[in-house]
């Protein structure tokens, strides 16, 4: 992701967990495990789960009510708010008067703390991003201004669009991040947060915050993988519930699937590239490596897409129910494996990089400040030293990120699909979420 630097120190541009070769785990038993851990859950849930059992129309219990209490306070809102605006500000003012070298603290707080940090934050605080986006703050302040409401944009958003916009974004975002060959130029990297910034406030002046809910592509992400937290809401109350019924609760939109697809197929690119067997080839080649990134990453977007949704319609539907509709609505039952994915790739990343950034946050325009106290720390290697612990912790992720998956799908398929087609109408599904888990650790022990 981000070239090695002297004072950094080590390769940063490396997300897994090293090759195949370096691991205490064999490639062949990770494999062999994570199917055989697919397939006896799958045959459990054949057996003993026949009736659907999750219905976020009814799951759940009230959160405590200290809880419930804090939550609806105006101040706990603002105070978040302000969070986001201050790490804004910082950013923006990093962005412009930093160094254009990757020291400088943005290339951190964007490709680390941003893209990786929102996934445990969402499982921990739910929609965290919702929380704290300074877009919606400034948007928020804006409608003050001029006396609007900021839900209620100038026109209705387009039920038709649904998540395209936040596909889109994420597609830039990860196309920037894995194939654009000046990611480590601060220009770039200024001119992609001002897209972003001036797109997400243009798009909530013209459709108000339900905009965000489906075009920001940080928002979509965030909101999602916050459905495997235990906090949801229903009619303005918060609850409290299993992580299982609370992903029945994401909102099925057109391009859902396409979200999922490119979350996914990115993560199975990033270890594709970074594989010997690709750079050898990429330096055997007279075609140019830029050209043959892009196709690639395209080709992992639209393969794991097309995956979910071939896998999700090869089934028997009701008459009234459309198979196109299918894919989104077990796109959901995707998410775990989003997140199993992103642990076992960006783990050690996010802990070394990330910490190694909170020393360097504390001296904005690296001239030797130290703003935040921070600048005396060292950065966090003791996942480094355990080699085993973490391999087993990056397949552990995996295996049960797919489990779950399977899980949460069987309930959506217990709902959907006709009696004599709930059991061997999975089987697709079954076949694509094996067929994942493979190339999934095949990719990330080959990096």
């Amino acid at each position: 992701m981000i070239p090695p630097t002297g004072q950094l120190g080590g390769d940063l541009s490396a997300h897994g967990i090293g090759g195949q070769q370096d691991l205490p785990i064999s490639l062949g038993l990770a494999i062999a495990g994570a199917v055989a851990a697919l397939v006896v859950s799958f045959t459990i849930l054949a057996v003993a789960w026949r009736k659907p059992r999750y219905d976020a129309a009814t799951s759940g219990r009230p959160a405590p009510e200290a809880v419930q209490r804090l939550v609806a306070h105006p101040a706990f809102a603002i105070a978040l708010r302000v969070f986001g605006m201050v790490l804004f500000l910082y950013t923006a003012f990093v962005a412009l008067f930093g160094v254009d070298k990757v020291i400088n603290p943005i290339f951190g707080i964007f490709f680390v703390w941003l893209w990786v940090g929102i996934v445990p934050m969402s499982l921990l605080l739910g929609p965290f991003w919702k929380a704290i986006s300074p877009v919606r703050t400034i948007n928020l302040l804006l409608a003050r201004v001029v006396g609007s409401d900021p839900d209620e944009g100038l026109h209705r958003y387009p039920d038709r669009l649904g998540y395209w916009p936040a596909a889109v974004g994420l597609y830039a975002f990860v196309w920037f991040e894995l194939v654009y060959p000046y990611m480590s130029d601060l220009s770039p990297v200024r001119f992609w947060c001002a897209v972003y910034v001036a797109a997400m406030l243009l798009g909530g002046a013209l459709y108000g915050n339900r905009f965000y809910e489906n075009a920001d592509p940080f928002e979509v992400y965030s909101t999602l993988v916050g459905k495997l937290s235990i906090w949801g809401e229903r009619d303005g109350v918060l609850l409290v519930r299993s992580p299982l019924a609370n992903v029945d609760s994401v909102r099925v939109a057109p391009g859902l699937v396409a979200v999922v697809g490119v979350l996914v197929g990115s993560t199975g690119f990033d270890s594709f590239g970074e594989s010997p067997t690709w750079v050898r080839f990429l330096q055997g080649t007279q075609v140019s490596g830029y050209l043959l990134d892009n196709l690639a990453l395209l080709g992992f977007c639209l393969a794991a897409t097309g995956i979910v949704a071939v896998a999700s319609m090869l089934t028997g539907v009701h008459t009234d129910q459309r198979r196109s509709d299918l894919p989104n609505l077990f796109a959901h039952s995707i998410i775990p494996i989003v997140v199993g994915y992103v642990v076992a790739h960006y783990l050690s990343y996010f802990v070394e990089v990330g910490s190694r950034y909170l020393v360097l946050a504390s001296d904005p325009l690296s001239n030797g400040a130290d703003i935040l106290g921070t600048g005396g720390w060292t950065g966090i290697v003791w996942l480094g030293y355990h080699p085993t612990l973490l391999a087993n912790l990056k397949v552990g992720a995996v295996v049960v990120g797919h489990v779950v998956a399977a899980v949460v799908a069987h309930d959506r398929a217990l709902r959907l699909l006709p009696a004599r087609h709930q059991l061997t109408g999975q089987l697709p599904m079954l076949f694509a979420m094996v067929g994942i888990t493979s190339g999934g650790l095949f990719l990330l022990f080959s990096s």
